[in-house]
């Protein structure tokens, strides 16, 4: 069964940084986009950033434009989230995703259908 694994989320201090990384299990997720999302406690799961399917082409929410770079390395099939100037804010379940659709990227959830177990973000003023 294909899978998605995060980690490296843990507990920070604010304006620490994080790196958090997504192993695939299959090689063929090299030809899908990449999408971090995350989820606080209440509220509903957001964007954060997405990669295409080479690299070439991210997006970024506006609250992380600035302080979060996406990434991916396809010979190893695992995708990053390099996190800096962490905020109190930025304290989630953070996920990573697979596109449905080869070849497309978006910040759209609903183009996503496959999903890590997620890794847990907090950061502490």
């Amino acid at each position: 069964q294909v899978q998605l694994v995060e980690s490296g989320g843990g507990f920070v201090q604010t304006k620490d940084s994080l790196r958090l990384s997504c192993a695939a299990s299959e090689r063929t997720f090299s030809a899908y986009g990449m999408g971090w999302f995350r989820q606080a406690p209440g509220k509903e799961r957001e964007a954060v950033a997405a990669i295409s399917w080479n690299g070439e082409i991210t997006y970024y929410a506006d609250s992380v434009k600035g302080r979060f770079t996406i990434s991916r390395d396809s010979a190893r099939d695992t995708t990053y989230l390099q996190m800096s100037v962490l905020k109190p804010e930025d304290t989630a379940v953070y996920y990573c995703a697979a596109s449905q659709v080869p070849f497309y990227t978006s910040l759209d959830l609903n183009d996503y259908t496959r999903w890590g177990q997620g890794t847990q973000v907090t950061v502490s003023s």
